[in-house]
């Protein structure tokens, strides 16, 4: 075989490698992450406000799951202030698992039930807002 046969082989393995990559390609599904992406990033601002008056509290939130209960602890900034809001398990690989629940309460602990048929990584996405102020927290956990 010549050197000429070999550079004609070489193109066709290299064609034929792009046109298998594009194939396999085209048949992934892939989901964005949220649907109106632009108009969230519009007003990304008001969650960098919403993080920082977070952060700035005496104490963190703490956020426990166990079994089918998911516990949320305001600090005591929030003692006697009616807190409403709601909150998001997001889990970025399927979109059909994310979970929401809106609560309403006058004590500083939240108790949510979610279904624990809903396994995997999940992003806890709390809003709140208590006498007018927004907050907004964000955690990673496993269920």
């Amino acid at each position: 075989m010549n050197w000429g046969y070999k550079i004609v082989l070489v193109y066709l393995v290299f064609i034929s490698g792009m046109l298998f990559m594009a194939f396999k390609s085209s048949e992934q599904d892939i989901e964005l992450v949220t649907e109106d992406y632009y108009a969230k990033e519009l007003v990304y601002q008001q969650k960098i406000d919403e993080i920082k008056r977070t952060a700035s509290l005496s104490k963190p939130i703490e956020v426990n799951f166990n079994q089918q209960i998911l516990t949320i602890t305001f600090p005591d900034d929030f003692a006697a202030k009616k807190i409403k809001g709601s909150v998001t398990l997001y889990c970025p690989s399927n979109k059909k698992m994310d979970i929401q629940r809106s609560f309403d309460s006058n004590e500083k602990k939240v108790v949510v039930m979610i279904a624990a048929t809903k396994r995997g990584l999940h992003y806890i996405k709390l809003s709140w807002s208590a006498e007018g102020i927004s907050y907004y927290f964000e955690k990673k956990i496993i269920i």
